[in-house]
């Protein structure tokens, strides 16, 4: 609990931490152009007054600028964790503390806290939802329906909740329209390939201390976040495995230079082993059976499911930590194995997760993706929707102008040949 008094509601660590998360903040906004052109304009034209928004979302210096630049467009926010050791507690108190803005959030949380803090900002009675994972529209759609009235729209940041909600919407119990912002083009192929390739082997490498040139990475799962990772690790000099379920993305893994087998196969011969499939139990039983002694296992998805933690703690004879986000697991036959930041997300357990400037992106489409559900809300569907295409172009644009890159226009005359079929050879 906060050790400073403040007349805004929250639940954070201690508001004395909060000159440290000031100067994060600004240093972070400092590599987001897109987000500060976008803040501005909110600033005149106030697209979300007196919209009620409850956002559940990591809480990094880089969506504390997401969630100033809404407040300044109008928006009433109160904000939680999407995980529980994503929270970076100096700046959940910069935002309370310096921006007015309520977070219940404290890295380190349990389920119960967790959980409490999601409902603590559900009593916000939100009109507007901003969600990473679904959690937040879960919890409300399960134990909150009371409040569903309210609501008007939502977004969703990351690949599992967009999974989770297209579920939902396949039942016919998805209880209204939401914006799938990872699904942009603007999102995915940078965010999830840039960002998380470089922020996870951050966080593996924060934790342990490892050198990875040599070492055998066995990546579990070839979608956008896997292949950043993939690719991150060869650039370090370690031997990439990829696993894969789809066959046409383990064909790309192929010829992207990789080895590709099964995790049966992987399991025998790894070193490190990092989850991005978004599915559970993608290393089980089987797999720690056949582990070499001293395997490093850690997980970039965004549940801690994709390593059955439950079955290793059976299969172990003892337990231990031996570094901050590292624990290990001592097996009957006395082979170690270490498992990294509890199975959460590594790149924010035991890093700062994303920079700043692939975040720009992801966050500008989030702030014109809920501009966009606020003004066409009453026109849309229960259903999961795209990022409109114009908002993911401008998103671009901008980003190319704030990076001084000019590109070519299309004349007139190519114009009209790319529109008609008359013209051939």
């Amino acid at each position: 609990m906060s050790t400073t008094t403040t007349t805004i509601a929250c639940d954070v660590k201690d508001l004395a931490l909060a000159d440290l998360g000031k100067r994060r903040i600004e240093w972070a906004f400092q590599s987001m152009p897109v987000l500060q052109t976008i803040r501005k304009q909110f600033i005149k034209s106030q697209p979300l007054a007196g919209i009620r928004v409850a956002a559940c979302l990591h809480v990094t210096t880089e969506t504390a600028n997401l969630m100033i630049t809404l407040r300044d467009g109008g928006a009433n926010i109160v904000l939680c964790a999407s995980n529980p050791l994503s929270t970076q507690d100096d700046v959940a108190s910069s935002l309370v503390r310096d921006y007015n803005i309520p977070v219940y959030a404290i890295k380190g949380e349990n389920n119960d806290v967790y959980y409490s803090h999601i409902l603590a900002a559900l009593d916000h009675r939100p009109q507007f939802t901003m969600d990473d994972g679904a959690d937040l529209v879960t919890i409300l759609h399960t134990k909150r329906k009371d409040l569903l009235e309210h609501v008007i729209g939502g977004t969703e940041e990351t690949t599992t909740g967009v999974i989770r909600l297209r579920a939902m919407a396949k039942d016919n119990v998805l209880p209204y329209p939401i914006v799938a912002v990872n699904d942009a083009l603007t999102k995915h192929l940078f965010d999830n390939r840039y960002g998380t390739g470089q922020s996870t082997i951050d966080g593996i490498i924060r934790a342990t201390n490892v050198l990875l040139a040599g070492m055998t990475v066995v990546v579990a799962g070839y979608g956008w976040c896997g292949r950043g990772v993939a690719m991150r690790a060869r650039g370090l000099g370690a031997n990439v495995i990829v696993t894969e379920i789809d066959p046409t993305k383990a064909i790309e893994a192929v010829m992207d230079g990789y080895r590709v087998m099964s995790m049966q196969e992987a399991a025998a011969i790894g070193d490190l082993f990092i989850t991005l499939t978004g599915n559970k139990n993608v290393i089980a039983r089987d797999h720690f059976e056949r582990l070499r002694n001293g395997a490093i296992l850690a997980n970039s998805g965004h549940f801690n499911v994709e390593i059955d933690l439950e079955t290793l703690a059976k299969l172990a004879s003892s337990r231990r930590p031996t570094r901050e986000f590292v624990e290990e697991f001592v097996m009957r036959d006395g082979r170690r194995i270490y498992v990294l930041g509890e199975g959460r997300l590594i790149n924010l357990a035991a890093a700062e997760g994303h920079p700043a400037s692939v975040m720009d992106m992801s966050f500008a489409n989030q702030a014109l993706s809920a501009e966009y559900m606020v003004k066409n809300h009453a026109s849309l569907e229960k259903k999961v929707y795209p990022v409109p295409e114009e908002l993911d172009k401008q998103v671009a644009k901008m980003k190319l102008e704030s990076m001084g890159v000019k590109i070519d226009r299309l004349t007139l005359e190519q114009e009209h040949y790319l529109a008609s079929w008359s013209e051939g050879t």
